[in-house]
């Protein structure tokens, strides 16, 4: 099958459930779409990786998707039909977000909201923070409290943008339907749990931890 068939093929399902995984060991995902079977560890060595690439890439693109670090932490693409849900609550700054954050990551949460986007290259990082700027970057997305989007630097290496919410609507010209930050749980909760039930998974949300 070619990339194109699988691109759509993987459109529908996005369509079908409102996300959808890179990759996971039961729930639907891009890999397991491309490949016939659900994959444990790496899709890099998958001799269909290529394939994977390219569609991971034309998603990215796509006028109706987005990535998120939503479905159990992993790389999650995002369905414009519950993206008034996903902005409401990464903009929420409840406790699951904010507790525990150590100095050093909120300070990078607050250069991110200043400058509204910077990549990881324009952040000021210390030089004896304990951990990495990339695992600090991470967290954020985990918590939802940005949105990190991965491209080429001029070097050709590869770089991280982070965006608030504001920022990334405003550059989208997306406006969220007004919802309870509840009504937004619920309803992610209620399409995860279908996932599972249906697939035998476990995946969880981040405020579900």
């Amino acid at each position: 099958m070619k990339t194109a068939a699988h691109f759509q093929i993987i459109l529908r399902t996005l369509e079908e459930h409102g996300f959808l995984l890179e990759s996971d060991p039961k729930l639907p995902s891009v890999c397991s779409l491309i490949t016939g079977a659900p994959l444990r560890g790496s899709w890099w060595s998958h001799p269909l990786a290529q394939i994977i690439f390219q569609v991971n890439e034309q998603l990215a693109d796509h006028d109706d998707v987005m990535i998120a670090k939503l479905i159990s932490r992993k790389v999650t693409f995002v369905q414009r039909q519950v993206w008034s849900e996903l902005a409401t609550i990464g903009s929420a700054r409840e406790r699951w977000q904010l507790t525990g954050l150590p100095a050093a990551i909120k300070s990078l949460l607050k250069q991110v909201e200043s400058a509204g986007a910077l990549t990881t290259a324009e952040t000021v990082w210390p030089r004896k923070a304990k951990m990495k700027l990339g695992d600090a970057a991470r967290e954020l997305e985990k918590r939802l409290l940005v949105i990190g989007t991965q491209f080429h630097g001029e070097s050709g290496a590869h770089e991280k943008r982070l965006e608030t919410w504001r920022h990334w609507m405003e550059q989208r010209k997306f406006r969220p339907a007004k919802i309870s930050i509840e009504a937004a749980k619920d309803r992610l909760e209620v399409k995860l749990r279908a996932l599972n039930e249906q697939f035998g998974g476990s995946a969880i949300l981040p405020w579900q931890n």
